[in-house]
């Protein structure tokens, strides 16, 4: 399954860069989003280096997800895909 990233999570005045948000393909509720708690998502690096996260939540009524990644990612993957395993 693939999915798109959004942004970063944070407030007004910081951000969190291992927490982003991501829309899913194919997903468009909560309770859908809320079955892909746990799953594996990799983002892949224009080198070729993966860099892992897990879903942690369902983010707002719509079908998004909250993922947390091992290590911070760059601003240049917000709007890129990423792999949900």
């Amino acid at each position: 399954m693939r999915g798109r990233i959004v942004n970063y999570t944070g407030g007004r005045h910081t951000h969190h860069p291992n927490k982003l948000v991501i829309i899913p393909e194919g997903i468009s509720s909560k309770e859908e989003a809320s079955k892909l708690i746990g799953r594996v998502v990799e983002w892949t690096t224009p080198s070729g280096k993966k860099i892992t996260g897990k879903v942690a939540k369902a983010h707002g009524g719509k079908g998004t997800i909250l993922v947390r990644f091992e290590k911070g990612l760059p601003g240049q993957a917000l709007g890129t895909d990423v792999e949900i395993l």
